[in-house]
This record gives C-alpha cells, structure tokens and sequence, in this order.
C-alpha cells in the first residue's frame, strides 16, 4: 500500500494538493494500491494509524522537502520516495546548496548571505541582484534590484518567508532545467518567460511561458548541461529523482540556481514534460519513481 503525503503548510500547498492528486490517479490507473494523505501540519498522528508500505512524497518546500517529513518516516522505518531526510535538509538550503556545490567546482554567481536583524554584508559583486529566502521554493519572495536603494524592500519582502536570505549576483540569460530519475539525466527544457524571471505566476498561472524540449542546445552543450546536473545531484547526496536548475550567460557559461528534491507533479510541471520527452508517460514515471526506493 502506497501513501500519497500531500498538501501540507508551506507557501507551495495549493500546487502540491495538485501534484498529489495527479500521482495518486497514476498509481490508481495502474492499479496499485494507494491512498491520498492531505498533511495539514498537525495531523501527522493519523497517518501513523494507517498501515502502508511506501509513502510517496509530494510535499513541496518546508515539512515536504526540507528532512522533517522523511525524517519522521525513517524514524518508523517506513519506506518513502526521493532523497534521505540528510539530502532534503542540504538541497532545500539555498546557502547550503551553493557552499556544498563550490567544494566540487560547480559554476556558481557570487553571493551573500543576509540574516535578520543582522547588518546587511558587504556585497563586492554588480548589481543587479537576485535576492531570495533561503529556504523557500517555487520562486516565492524572490526580487530582482536593479538599484541598491530598492535592497531594504527586497529583503524586507524575503524575510516574510525566512530569516536568512541569499543576495545573489544576477545572471541575465536563458533558464534550463534538467530533471534526474535514478541515476539518469532526462533530456534537457528551455524554459522562456515573459516575466522578468520565471516566477511563481510563471511557473503555475501563466499560459504563455514556453518551455522547449528539445532545448536547442547542441548535443554537446546538452550533454555538458547533463553531466553538471549529475554531479550537483550527487554532490548534495539526493537520490531517486529531482531536479537541477540552471541559468545560462550570453556567452554559453551555465550556473547552478537550485536543486529540488521534490519537484512539482502538475499539469504544467518539468520533469512529467522531460520524462515524455524521454518516451515515459505520467503513469510510467510515477511507477519508477516509485521504484527508485
């Protein structure tokens, strides 16, 4: 018996309710047996009073992919999809992640952490500057500041969301996004927005972001996007499936934005579209996913 952990209380509880009812019809149309748990925050006590196998988590941003939900199923030692509750806490740590990456190489913007109530550090990169909290997801209470006097505003809008908040150099170029099932790399997506970045509207309201796969990268360009993925994938210790964001300059160089250990499972989101890319369907890449454990 498969749990689907759902919902939950973070900013991105109405796109998970989403991605949970999606994964649940999947295994439903495939005649696994599963049910549909909403995590409210308080009401983990009734999951305990179920007996299931497997929980498959599609809880995005805090409780869902940041350790505590799989930190508390390996305390009953209860199976569960994705990455260990050690990895989640790494990957859903903006600061963390990039600290992690810059140990084995990997091409990151310069940055400073912000904390409240703190003074702001000295920022020694050009604006502009993406300001972003720290550990939240789906691209709430992220600024661009194209001038330092619009900063105060910027952090004062990241520390709704949490007390440490990442300046990060701004890169202007194209977005990609490489999705990971086991140890394999799906074909890379181009995602082309009208908004200054590819925001939360982007990412769930709009119909006119673009999202390109094949990519239009050369095949060598797509590889080396692959290979970067992987090892950031690796380097942060997830495993069973995620997913690498990246941003590439006008000159062709990439860098790492974030890695989520728990992406989004909707209509609109990225890894269904590169596993179809891939020739997997939505029923299919649920059941590897299911697998991977």
């Amino acid at each position: 018996m498969i749990a689907v952990l759902m919902g939950g209380n973070s900013a991105e509880r109405s796109v998970s309710l989403k991605s949970g009812k999606a994964v649940y019809q999947a295994l439903t149309n495939q005649h696994i047996p599963c049910f549909k748990f909403d995590w409210q925050g308080d009401n983990l006590d009734q999951l305990w009073q179920t007996t299931f196998d497997l929980a498959f988590i599609v809880l995005h941003g805090r409780g869902g992919e940041d350790g505590f939900i799989q930190q508390q199923l390996e305390s009953r030692n209860i199976a569960y999809t994705g990455s260990n509750a050690n990895a989640s806490a790494q990957g859903m740590n903006k600061h963390l992640s990039k600290q992690l990456w810059a140990t084995a190489s990997l091409p990151l913007a310069s940055s400073a952490l912000a904390i409240k109530n703190n003074p702001v550090p000295l920022i020694d990169f050009p604006l502009p500057w993406a300001v972003k909290p720290v550990c939240e997801g789906s691209s709430i209470g992220i600024s661009k500041v194209n001038e330092r006097d619009q900063l105060t505003d910027a952090l004062e809008l990241a520390w709704q969301y949490d007390d440490q908040v990442l300046i990060e150099r701004w890169i202007e170029g194209d977005e990609y996004t490489v999705a990971i099932l086991g140890d394999t790399t799906l074909p890379v997506i181009k995602i082309i927005s009208d908004q200054d970045f590819y925001n939360y509207e982007s990412k769930y309201h709009s119909n006119t972001t673009q999202y390109l796969c094949p990519c239009g990268l050369d095949a060598e360009a797509e590889r080396h996007l692959q290979m970067l993925a992987l090892k950031a994938f690796k380097t942060i210790g997830a495993s069973g499936w995620g997913r690498i964001d990246f941003i590439m300059d006008k000159n062709n160089q990439p860098y790492l934005l974030e890695i989520n250990t728990v992406p989004g499972m909707t209509s609109h989101s990225l890894v269904p579209m590169a596993a179809e890319a891939a020739h997997i369907d939505f029923d299919q890449l649920v059941k590897q996913i299911a697998n991977e454990v």
